[in-house]
């Protein structure tokens, strides 16, 4: 008679530690990623990509009557998203993990530890050196994105970059402010002897909409930057969020490991829709 199979249910657990995987809109709703991009898959690994087709349109003409309409030859072009895994690894003791209430505050803190280094990578990191291509560049540091300038005691350099962005073709669907920038524009007056702000009325605080658009305010928004983005213009691929507790990676020590994991990347289908300007603080 064969001997039985192993099974988990029969292993150590350092053989089948506890994994818990989440939707990532249900644990991290706030992350840039899902609030201002188009999510167009899930990969796992850092070498494949997703290949998202778009379609470089072709022009139209008039065609007198009875004559032969030109064939159109509209490009067919593909861009690549590649992604990375945001990670934290906690090691807490054993007496500390079952005291009430520290599992669910280290769970917590995880999270928004994560949350923190997703958002300020969608926009900011660094684009990788070819061949290296994750974990991939943020939406701000991308070479085709239009600089609309600087505000200064008006928002017509903001009017101007929304010109910019539909001229390209584009749809503002939000705006991303620092809060230092967010607190400069609501201090913006209707005149130099007003005490009346641009953006609200007296002393009621600014609705966080400019022009009709809304306004997102993050600390990963690098300070003095107001961003306008066409959400159809970025693409992303942004996987669930995973948790895992293992008593057995610190077994000498009778310690818990928590690690939690987000993979996602991003990357600008038309750069031009997107439009990033300066406002000097005072």
């Amino acid at each position: 008679m064969s001997p039985n199979p192993i099974t988990t249910t029969d292993s150590a657990k350092a053989w089948s530690p506890d994994l818990q995987t989440f939707a990532a809109q249900d644990v991290i709703p706030e992350a840039l990623v899902l609030q201002t991009s188009t999510v167009a898959g899930s990969i796992e690994g850092d070498e494949p990509a997703v290949r998202v087709a778009y379609v470089d349109d072709a022009d139209a003409q008039f065609t007198a009557e009875g004559a032969d309409i030109p064939e159109a030859e509209p490009t067919l072009s593909e861009v690549l998203v590649h992604t990375g895994k945001v990670t934290l690894l906690v090691r807490v003791s054993r007496e500390q993990y079952v005291q009430n209430g520290t599992a669910d505050i280290l769970s917590d803190s995880a999270r928004r530890a994560v949350l923190k280094k997703a958002n300020e990578a969608y926009l900011s990191q660094v684009i990788p050196t070819p061949p290296a291509v994750t974990p991939p560049g943020g939406v701000l540091t991308h070479p085709g994105i239009q600089d609309g300038g600087q505000i200064a005691t008006n928002l017509d350099a903001l009017a101007d970059a929304f010109t910019l962005v539909e001229i390209a073709g584009g749809n503002v669907t939000h705006l991303l402010a620092a809060p230092d920038t967010w607190g400069a524009l609501r201090k913006l007056k209707k005149g130099s002897s007003s005490n009346e702000s641009l953006l609200g009325a007296g002393t009621d605080d600014a609705e966080k909409r400019i022009l009709n658009t809304p306004v997102f305010t993050s600390n990963a928004v690098p300070s003095g930057t107001l961003a306008l983005l066409d959400k159809s213009a970025i693409v992303s691929a942004a996987g669930a969020v995973q948790v895992a507790t293992s008593e057995h990676a610190y077994f000498g020590s009778d310690s818990i490991a928590l690690r939690v994991t987000f993979r996602f990347g991003q990357n600008l289908v038309r750069p031009k829709r997107i439009a990033k300007l300066s406002l000097k603080l005072s």
